[in-house]
């Protein structure tokens, strides 16, 4: 089977609006299968072309723990219509990076996340204006609450960007609520809960069902959807913001298949 995440992965689709600069891009390739389905695998369940298994970009064959995880990967599959645009097969990005760059490496990537939480978002709050101020304790703080609860972590929060040390306790109990989410592809789309909200507390939180899908994001842009309301969006930013909305979405249908 022809290896197109391999070839293409971090590519966009076309843009009508930037056609010169398109222009100069490599052409998504032909969609060249027919059928996609769903099928049991050895150690699991994975995903045929006419037949053929898909594989990851280092050929392993792309085999995910539970059917509903397969069948998620075959939709996006199913759903490229003339062309094969990887930007929009998230849920395939997301098993490749837990089969190719996550199995073996698991520790390193808890330990990535968990360097969110020394630093985390909900962690640094603005001084003013007072309406941002108000937003920022309505959604974070009964998050912090609720990790403090949950886990016995308790973190320091401040005003301005200035790093604030954080206490290695804190730090070592959330690390080891983190450790329950080891496995490769729950901790895949842990890491991109994560690093799309900038923190590993909401990312816990949406992974612990202690947080909609639409809350963990609204938490996770607060003070971008405060400068949208003073400021407006503009186009690119808007298709940005899209891509990644779409991104956290895979991961939370990913997330709650396995």
């Amino acid at each position: 089977m022809r290896d197109i995440f391999s070839e293409l992965d971090g590519q966009t689709g076309k843009n009508p609006e930037r056609a010169a600069q398109e222009a100069m891009r490599p052409q998504l390739p032909k969609r060249f299968y027919k059928s996609v389905e769903a099928v049991a695998e050895e150690g699991g369940f994975g995903v045929r072309l006419d037949g053929r298994a898909v594989r990851t970009p280092a050929k392993s064959l792309l085999v995910l723990p539970t059917q509903a995880a397969a069948e998620l990967v075959a939709a996006e599959w199913d759903a490229q219509e003339t062309e094969i645009d990887p930007a929009t097969m998230p849920a395939t990005r997301i098993a490749n990076t837990a089969i190719d760059g996550i199995t073996g490496n698991e520790q390193a990537v808890l330990e990535d996340v968990l360097k969110f939480a020394s630093g985390d978002l909900v962690f640094y709050r603005a001084g003013h204006p007072q309406e941002l101020v108000a937003r920022q304790q309505e959604t974070w703080d009964p998050i912090l609450d609720w990790v403090a609860q949950e886990t016995g972590a308790r973190f320091e929060i401040g005003e301005g960007i200035m790093h604030i040390e954080q206490p290695r306790e804190a730090i070592s109990l959330f690390g080891a609520r983190l450790a329950k989410h080891s496995d490769p592809l729950r901790l895949a789309c842990l890491h991109t809960f994560t690093t799309l909200t900038g923190s590993a507390l909401i990312a816990l939180a949406l992974a612990e069902n202690a947080l909609t899908l639409e809350q963990a994001w609204a938490a996770g842009h607060v003070d971008e959807d405060w400068n949208i309301s003073l400021w407006g969006e503009d186009y690119e930013a808007a298709k940005r913001r899209e891509l990644r909305l779409a991104e956290m979405k895979a991961a939370h249908d990913m997330f709650v298949r396995v």
